[in-house]
């Protein structure tokens, strides 16, 4: 027993005469907490990808669906200035050339030219009238929702610019009404001298 008792001692004279290195073999030691942390983390980084992923494709999809909703709007809009302004071109056509055609001061050679001007607008608004039907009921013609909304507005100025000729020329037809009316009023009277 003295025997083991001087191993023992001797033993740990020398562990701890020796460098530092010299007592520290053996296996190392892994702390176990901090690699189930990291995979966690991992794990949660991934999921947190994933879904930060798909609410990116949701939110373009949205951008996409609002923008169409945005076109069909516009669409709309024009279609409603559309028929707004047709529908003033007929009325001011309606009410202005039968005014001006049942006219005392209007020659009889002058009617058709007056109504074939008057006509030629109307049946340009027709047209376009139809030819935007077809734009918005067909498929055939290949057009996304932003072409079909640049053509309906490019159509909505050609019915403006009609309103206003329709109105111009109205206005003139007036003005030589006018005009006439003073001079009948003129030769009509007796001098006064």
């Amino acid at each position: 027993m003295k025997n083991k008792i001087k191993i023992l001692m001797l033993t740990m004279a020398l562990a701890i005469l020796l460098p530092g290195s010299a007592t520290a073999q053996g296996m190392p030691v892994y702390d176990n907490t901090n690699f189930i942390s990291l995979a966690k983390s991992l794990i949660e980084s991934a999921k947190q990808t994933s879904e930060l992923l798909k609410t990116v494709k949701f939110l373009k999809e949205q951008k996409e669906r609002i923008e169409e909703v945005s076109n069909v709007i516009k669409q709309l809009k024009a279609v409603r200035e559309l028929t707004r302004n047709n529908q003033h071109l007929f009325d001011l056509v309606r009410d202005d050339l039968r005014a001006i055609l049942n006219s005392p001061y209007i020659k009889v050679e002058e009617v058709n030219r007056i109504s074939e001007s008057f006509n030629a607008i109307i049946e340009q608004a027709l047209e376009d009238a139809n030819f935007i039907g077809e734009i918005l009921s067909s498929d055939h013609l290949k057009m996304t929702d932003a072409e079909r909304a640049v053509i309906l507005k490019e159509k909505e100025l050609q019915s403006k610019e009609m309103v206003i000729e329709i109105e111009q020329k109205a206005r003139r037809y007036r003005e030589i009404i006018s005009f006439r009316r003073m001079q009948a009023v003129i030769n009509g009277r007796k001098a006064k001298y």
